[in-house]
């Protein structure tokens, strides 16, 4: 059987395609509390345990679902963070960074 150059890559990009179409991707690691940045931020991934001490203009309804950086789908557990690149946060979550949705 002669193979030409052309079935050649025509195979080696199906193959590859049917390699990597059951493949799942993992999702981004959430943020943790003790992260340096989300500690900068006092971030808590449950806005109910915000210190109110320190953060004295935290209000409960202020969540991370409800601000404009956050990148999740509504309704989402967790989702992207423009300020936390590459990692989630909980949509129940809060930091100092909260900026209500328009």
């Amino acid at each position: 059987m002669k193979a030409s150059r052309r079935q050649f890559i025509i195979l080696s990009a199906t193959g590859l395609a049917a390699a990597t179409a059951g493949q799942t991707f993992a999702a981004d690691p959430m943020v943790a509390e003790t992260d340096p940045q989300a500690v900068g931020l006092g971030y808590k991934a449950d806005s109910t345990k915000v210190d109110k001490a320190k953060y004295p203009k935290h209000v409960a309804t202020q969540v991370c679902g409800g601000c404009a950086l956050y990148k999740g789908a509504a309704g989402s557990a967790a989702g992207g963070c423009q300020i936390f690149a590459g990692k989630q946060v909980s949509s129940k979550g809060w930091c100092s960074a909260f900026a209500a949705k328009a």
